[in-house]
């Protein structure tokens, strides 16, 4: 097979609707719109969840809970996964985020202190938890803060 005999399957694809070409096309005059109403007029239609101007649901339904738009939300590591890394390495958010370890650095990257480490490492994050940085350098690693 070439490229120039590459086409759609049969019956997947149809005729574009050529409107307003004369009342023998039986889609001249009114374009197949009929007369007058919202769907006849450009930009018609209802927007998306309108009722019929019913109460919609998305207002009928309470609202509950505080979004804090200025919240700083970590992405978190646990002691045990930086295992994956050569001893004596020093470990930064790059090399987590080249590893996948973590998919996308956030705000900043947290280490937490589940598992355990066997192996002597520099780890440079935003943030450790008490646990985490005692199991670094009880390792005899550092936990460096960026």
């Amino acid at each position: 097979m070439k490229l120039h005999e590459l086409h759609p399957a049969e019956g997947s694809t149809a005729a574009q609707k050529r409107l307003g070409r004369g009342s023998g096309s039986g889609l001249g005059k009114t374009s197949g719109k009929g007369h007058k109403g919202a769907k006849a007029r450009s930009g018609g239609g209802k927007r998306p969840g309108f009722e019929g101007g019913q109460m919609p649901l998305y207002r009928r339904v309470p609202k509950r809970g505080f979004n804090n738009v200025f919240r700083t939300e970590f992405a978190e590591v646990n002691v045990e996964r930086l295992d994956a890394f050569e001893d004596g390495a020093t470990v930064t958010i790059d090399m987590l985020l080249d590893a996948g370890i973590i998919k996308k650095t956030l705000d900043g990257v947290k280490i937490l202190g589940n598992g355990d480490l066997t192996k002597k490492l520099t780890v440079q994050a935003n943030k450790f938890t008490a646990g985490a940085k005692e199991k670094i350098e009880k390792a005899g690693g550092k936990a460096e803060v960026i």
